[in-house]
């Protein structure tokens, strides 16, 4: 019976029923089966990580839904955890490229005051340009930007999502216990938020696993960790731009006003996660301040 109905307990169990008048209860029919080795046992035994001082970080993304001026708007959570003491860092993006990456993890990094050998990912194309797991290729921008601080990128093994348990177990704890009952007035209120936040509850918060907050277990860990680059490089995207007859450039569907005396000239523009600087000659014409609500604000 077990092999003509495929090992359905439920259908064995009616046919024992109706065919042999045996009524099997549901437990005792499986214990049977269990005892019989029936069924072969494919469960893997549960594997537990080890995390030594300064070795790791674990960094991910989860979109939410975060209150801005009063309404929800959908948001790219980017958050980086040190994983031998548990010490939280994230951020909010309307989007996450390689771009808002690098942005991201160089903040993440000043604000750990180190940096951990590796960083453990997932297979995002954000910072994968082809393979997955240990064939993982890294993209050579990315790669250039881990250089500058001497870490490396190590993609886990597709399917092997507990490899970074650690940063995926902290966006339900963000977004039930940072996002409830808030009211942000623009993107940059609300990463300043997110900063207080881990200082202040998240990186203060006693962890079970430890017996002591991450901000203490994180004084153990710091002496481990390799220092910060004593210089790093902007961190921008550029792009040449014509001044059209209006004296206007155009960015991202925006559109930049710049002096008359500039119009039918090339430019450069850098991008910055906040603001816009428009160069003309190598020297800076404009500087543009933003938040992510309101990118027209003129200095």
């Amino acid at each position: 019976l077990f092999n003509r109905f495929a090992g359905n307990a439920v259908l064995i169990q009616n046919q024992l029923a109706q065919q042999y008048g045996h009524h099997v209860p549901y437990a005792s029919l499986t214990h049977l089966v269990r005892s019989l080795k029936l069924r072969p046992d494919n469960t893997p035994r549960s594997g537990a990580f080890t995390y030594p001082p300064g070795r790791e970080a674990q960094h991910d993304t989860s979109a939410h839904r975060v209150p801005i001026a009063g309404k929800l708007v959908k948001a790219q959570c980017a958050s980086l955890v040190l994983a031998n003491c548990r010490l939280l860092f994230f951020q909010y993006y309307p989007r996450f490229t390689r771009f808002e990456a690098k942005i991201f993890l160089s903040q993440a990094l000043e604000h750990l005051g180190g940096v951990p050998q590796i960083c453990v990912i997932d297979n995002t194309s954000v910072l994968v340009a082809a393979g997955s797991g240990a064939q993982a290729v890294i993209a050579p921008e990315i790669e250039a930007f881990a250089a500058i601080y001497g870490m490396r990128f190590v993609a886990h093994a597709i399917g092997h999502v507990n490899r970074r348990a650690l940063v995926e177990r902290n966006f339900h704890y963000i977004e039930n216990s940072f996002l409830p009952g808030q009211n942000f007035s623009n993107g940059q209120a609300l990463n300043a938020a997110a900063r207080n936040w881990c200082d202040q509850v998240a990186n203060n918060k006693i962890k079970r696993a430890l017996g002591m907050t991450a901000r203490q277990a994180y004084q153990s860990e710091r002496p481990f960790l390799k220092p910060l680059p004593p210089l790093k490089p902007p961190i921008y995207q550029a792009a040449s731009r014509t001044v059209d007859m209006y004296g206007y450039v155009t960015l991202d569907t925006n559109r930049y006003s710049v002096p008359q005396r500039l119009c039918t000239k090339r430019v450069e523009v850098h991008k910055g996660l906040y603001d816009i600087r428009i160069f003309f000659n190598h020297r800076l014409c404009l500087l543009y301040t933003s938040d992510a609500a309101d990118d027209s604000k003129r200095v």
